[in-house]
């Protein structure tokens, strides 16, 4: 009767402890493309298909990290809580159902009718992406909101050796930063 209750005590803990492992790993990769000096102190989130938000791990500095790997690779970023609507926002409308030209659309839409959630002006995203983590390349981009080349005085086409603004004129503006 003994080694039964241990059996089944050892049998309901293993799937527990299998459980914390994989949430130990998941929210290593999502702080991978953290600054180091930033990592202990983020929180970690999990997204669904629909754009809600599960907290893996509560943090206090005020940046969120989540691991978006696939089947087709490595794929984790960092950015500020503000931007966390432009995040779910994001993640609900590249995880819709259609074709990638619908998609692009329903973007496109709330960017014309003003529904297209913001990021929080020279808040930083850290990307870290390629077909796996050891040799993923680094980016990081600065949140510019509607920024020209004229308002800020920077390139508006791919730069290798500065800083450039992607989709100029855009709620997407973003100042991209060369990285490894």
């Amino acid at each position: 009767m003994q080694r039964a209750f241990v059996f089944i005590l050892t049998a309901l803990s293993v799937p527990a402890a299998v459980n914390a492992q994989s949430a130990d790993a998941e929210i290593a990769r999502a702080l991978a493309p953290a600054p180091a000096r930033a990592q202990a102190d983020a929180t970690v989130i999990s997204l669904d298909a629909d754009g809600q938000v599960t907290v893996l791990r509560q943090g206090s500095n005020g940046i969120m990290c989540w691991d978006a790997s696939s089947a087709e690779g490595f794929s984790a970023t960092c950015t500020s809580e503000a931007n966390r609507a432009r995040v779910q926002q994001n993640y609900a409308f590249n995880h819709s159902i259609g074709t990638p030209d619908e998609i692009r659309a329903k973007f496109d839409e709330a960017e014309r009718n003003g529904t297209r959630a913001l990021s929080e002006f020279g808040t930083m995203y850290y990307h870290l992406d390629g077909s796996d983590q050891a040799s993923a390349r680094s980016h990081i981009s600065v949140v510019v909101p509607f920024a020209t080349a004229e308002s800020l005085g920077l390139p508006d086409t791919r730069n290798a050796d500065r800083a450039w603004i992607m989709a100029a004129g855009t709620s997407t503006a973003h100042l991209m930063i060369p990285g490894r």
